[in-house]
């Protein structure tokens, strides 16, 4: 099937797309005209005012000649912000996973009209941009430093002032890029990970299901790199995996942490308590580590989904506090806003705490004493939902992945409750379980769920997380940890927590043989509560 590229068609949509968010006819041209806009290498102050001013596209060319197509937006004339020379703060935005730049067509706007020259640039390999994706590699980390080179020579960008901020694709590289460029003095990564491999591979879990998502839509919008397609295939087949985990490493931010808190680059933090593709685990782990200026916030909802309105241009929360994020640190502008944000599930209330170690101030153990034997790789009903869906349907139903808990298969999955909570629970963190394991092949999975479940048995998913295991000798116990994702729930009063540890679930690719038996001995459950 033959890859979209830029055409002049594309052109004359992102011209109308601009005027339609509200530019207007005197910033930005006509859509034959924005075809004639100067080349790339054109001088930028030889260019029209009326490009200068409002939106034009922008051939960028990398190192090793790939074109990178961009949309550039400049602040209008006599806009506060600009220094003694007329230099404004600049915003680098790589496109997300399988966009092109007219995704943020609206921000761009927005960002220009506080003051920002933005340039949004389609990351090589997807759409009109040349080359093969590299999933956020040395090349597309290279791409970065290209388009910040380009923009300080070609529009009026402060070279003491330049920013970033991504999404999903672009959120990760926000941080590598923060890593690998100091003259990148502020970030803000929305949706996006700190560790690939975690997102691919985290408790030695193959996520499937989100690999699957992720090839498919590269394989409408992009072209693979021969490297990228070697590491995916071997993540499906189950081979090479150290060679997965190495390729991940590589393009995981948390590798170079040490050089971001070296840079002092100001990070902002958003995602999604729910986000199938970057679990909020990663992030805590990230933030924690980092010694720079530094903001977290986590609120329900999936991959993305808390950021889609401000795309379309709508006020958002979260791009919202990125721009007041590169307010400070790049204009001096408004508090410093550091520390922990959190949107409580269920009830919708905001906590502020000043590090993520403040979130949970005490912890509560629950010990169940039962041994359960069930049957491998079988469906016993619990389910961490479906990527792309179960938390967006969190998000705005306020509705986790549900079960029905005296229905569950206890043939396929260890069932443990408590008593109710007369006065509900405040869990706040990452819920931490221990069982021992006794296995009949010397490998498999474990998925642990904690259900929050009312007086007619329905279970509403607080928390879950995979575990797998291998090269133990069957029939001999041993002790198994598993770390939930962490999560801000409120169990209401009366209602159970309910334990359910089962060996299948259509997000993963389980390790556990078919038919074969696992017993989970005594559990142990640490719950961070505040």
């Amino acid at each position: 099937m033959a890859r979209p590229h830029r055409t002049s068609r594309h052109r004359a949509v992102s011209a109308l797309l601009v005027a339609a968010l509200g530019l207007g006819a005197g910033a930005v041209a006509a859509p034959s005209a924005v075809a004639a806009q100067p080349a790339a290498g054109a001088p930028a102050f030889g260019a029209t005012a009326s490009a200068l001013d409002g939106f034009r596209l922008a051939d960028i060319t990398a190192g090793d000649g790939v074109v990178l197509k961009a949309d550039v937006f400049t602040p209008p004339a006599g806009t506060p912000g600009a220094d003694a020379q007329g230099r404004y703060p600049v915003v680098v935005q790589p496109a997300s996973w399988g966009q092109n730049d007219l995704e943020y067509v609206a921000q761009g706007h927005r960002f220009a009209a506080a003051g920002y020259v933005v340039v949004t640039y389609t990351v090589r390999g997807f759409w009109g941009s040349g080359g093969e994706v590299d999933v956020a590699g040395p090349k597309d980390v290279a791409d970065i430093s290209t388009v910040i080179d380009w923009a300080l020579a070609h529009t009026p960008a402060d070279p003491d002032r330049v920013g970033m901020v991504g999404l999903s694709l672009g959120g990760g590289l926000t941080l590598l890029g923060a890593a690998f460029d100091p003259r990148i003095k502020a970030v803000a990564s929305l949706s996006g990970w700190a560790d690939l491999t975690d997102a691919l591979y985290s408790g030695q879990t193959r996520h499937t299901q989100a690999a699957t998502r992720l090839a498919t839509i590269e394989g409408l919008t992009g072209r693979k790199s021969p490297e990228f397609a070697t590491a995916l295939d071997d993540l499906f087949a189950d081979r090479d995996l150290p060679e997965v985990v190495k390729w991940a490493n590589v393009r995981s931010p948390a590798t170079y942490l040490d050089r971001i808190n070296a840079h002092g680059t100001a990070v902002y933090l958003a995602n999604g308590w729910s986000d199938s593709f970057f679990n909020p685990g990663q992030m805590t782990d990230f933030y924690r580590k980092l010694t720079v200026p530094k903001r977290l916030e986590l609120r329900p909802g999936d991959h993305a989904s808390q950021e889609f309105t401000g795309l379309l241009g709508f006020s958002n929360d979260t791009w919202d506090g990125a721009r007041a994020w590169l307010d400070h640190h790049l204009k001096g502008a408004g508090g410093s806003r550091t520390g922990v944000d959190l949107e409580v599930r269920r009830t919708g209330a905001h906590e502020a705490y000043p590090d993520w170690s403040s979130v949970g101030s005490r912890t509560e153990q629950l010990s169940f004493g039962e041994t359960s034997t069930v049957r491998g790789d079988r469906s016993s009903g619990a389910s961490g939902g479906v990527v792309l869906l179960s938390g967006l349907v969190d998000q705005w139903l306020h509705q986790p992945p549900t079960a029905l808990v005296p229905l569950l298969d206890r043939d396929a999955a260890a069932v443990r409750q408590t008593r109710p909570y007369p006065q509900g629970l405040p869990v706040r963190g990452a819920v931490r379980v221990r069982t021992t394991v006794t296995a009949s092949a010397p490998q498999g999975t474990a998925v642990a769920y904690l259900y929050d479940t009312d007086a007619l048995g329905v279970g509403r998913l607080i928390a879950h997380a995979p575990q797998s295991w291998s090269g133990r000798p069957a029939g001999q116990p041993f002790p198994l940890d598993v770390t939930l994702f962490p999560t801000a729930y409120d169990l209401p009063a009366g209602h159970r927590l309910t334990l359910v540890l089962g060996t299948h679930d259509e997000l993963y690719g389980g390790e556990t043989p078919k038919d074969s038996t696992v017993a989970f001995g005594p559990a142990e459950v640490s719950l961070p509560v505040r």
